[in-house]
């Protein structure tokens, strides 16, 4: 059997940091947190960005919202630069190695975690913003992939997550979680906005490839979209053409275990495999197979790290 490695062409970098310095002081006593009250009653709609500190889209569009002076027409309006310590390690010559300091930020979301005794800048941080994310009726959460790969959703199978995504119509295609992420536990699922009964909606929004600046503009749009569907914001103009909608069902989240973790081909995402096919080897005893038809890659790692993710495996729902 022969193996091969993941592409090695990276997009251009389009988008370029900037300093987010001037946003640090916000109004609720949390660096980089900023929030607003309409005085009216409404939803509280936090909008979250830089989860990974090399995921710039999000913070584009939570600028763009600040720079603007957005103001909630009715409930409050929460926008949040999540991780801008790993964002300030940003290295143009190794864009990919500043999504996160020690820990992922977007696995260390359960109680247990926050609530022990284990230490790095990202528990601090989200340890920080704890309160912010339990505060929000509504969140999205907006990231990027490292791949050029269509935009999508990822959220918990509830009709809430999927009313929504449906209704904005834009990423089109949804990966939808029935039992989690299956590597820890993502800030969409912390706390109340793990249950059935959660007061709302709590998404993710892939919005295309790190550094490209129409990743940036889905983010804008995606955002914009979100508000405006929970009467925050209004939007003029006609309404928005919906494409068609694609829904995938996360079966399994496969790791990296071992240094010799390889794909038997080259895998950027939406790759289909049938029942039982290799998809990748991991060492000489560890083989990761298709488990059914039509199986939907995710996500594969473009540099498999021992302990991350190397694969999510999903079917279409029909």
């Amino acid at each position: 059997m022969t193996t091969t490695t993941q592409p090695s062409v990276e997009p251009p970098i389009e988008v370029i940091q900037g300093d987010l310095s001037a946003y640090r002081q916000g109004n609720t006593g949390v660096d980089y947190v900023h929030r607003f009250e309409s005085g009216k009653p409404g939803p509280h709609v936090l909008v979250n960005a830089l989860t990974h500190g090399n995921e710039i889209c999000g913070m584009v569009a939570v600028k763009q919202l600040l720079d603007a002076g957005v103001r909630p027409k009715i409930g409050t309006l929460t926008l949040s630069f999540a991780h801008v310590e790993a964002y300030n390690a940003f290295d143009p010559s190794k864009p990919y190695e500043n999504r996160q300091i020690v820990h992922n930020l977007n696995r260390i979301w359960s109680d247990e975690l926050l609530g022990g005794t284990e230490d790095s800048p990202e528990l601090r941080r989200a340890r920080a913003l704890r309160p912010v994310v339990a505060a929000a009726d509504h969140i999205l959460d907006i990231h990027s992939t490292s791949q050029d790969v269509v935009p999508f959703w990822v959220y918990p199978d509830f009709a809430r997550n999927a009313d929504t995504a449906l209704a904005i119509g834009l990423p089109s295609v949804h990966l939808v979680m029935p039992n989690g992420l299956g590597s820890g536990t993502p800030l969409i699922q912390h706390g109340l906005h793990a249950g059935a009964d959660a007061p709302g909606a709590a998404m993710v929004a892939e919005c295309g490839q790190h550094f490209m600046q129409k990743t940036a503009d889905v983010a804008v749009e995606v955002t914009a979209r979100f508000l405006a569907y929970f009467g925050v914001v209004e939007r003029s103009g006609p309404a928005a053409l919906l494409d068609a909608q694609r829904r995938f069902e996360l079966l399994e989240t496969r790791m990296v275990m071992t240094d010799h973790f390889a794909f038997t081909r080259p895998l950027i995402g939406f790759e289909t495999f049938a029942k039982g096919e290799l998809i990748a080897t991991d060492g000489d005893a560890i083989e990761i197979r298709s488990p059914c038809d039509n199986c939907t890659v995710f996500m594969p790692t473009r540099a498999p790290i021992i302990g991350r993710e190397a694969v999510y495996l999903t079917k279409p729902i029909s």
